[in-house]
């Protein structure tokens, strides 16, 4: 059950990688400066990566501590 844990791990970094690449995006809405529709209307869009992206990590965390419970 070894790779279970290496392929828990990937997913979970790949989801982390969403979650610094939303968190970098909505920063970057904010220094714009815009109207709060606008920014509202933003971070909408993001919303969708953010949620994604916390999904993958819970679901490759999963995969460790079950690879780690098979082992």
């Amino acid at each position: 059950m070894q790779y279970l844990i290496w392929i828990g791990a990937a997913i979970s970094a790949l989801g982390l990688a969403g979650i610094f690449t939303s968190i970098y995006k909505v920063n970057s809405a904010r220094k714009q400066g815009l109207s709060d529709e606008d920014l509202r209307a933003r971070i909408q869009k993001i919303l969708p990566l953010n949620l994604g992206s916390l999904f993958l990590s819970v679901i490759g965390l999963m995969m460790v501590i079950l690879g780690i419970s098979f082992s």
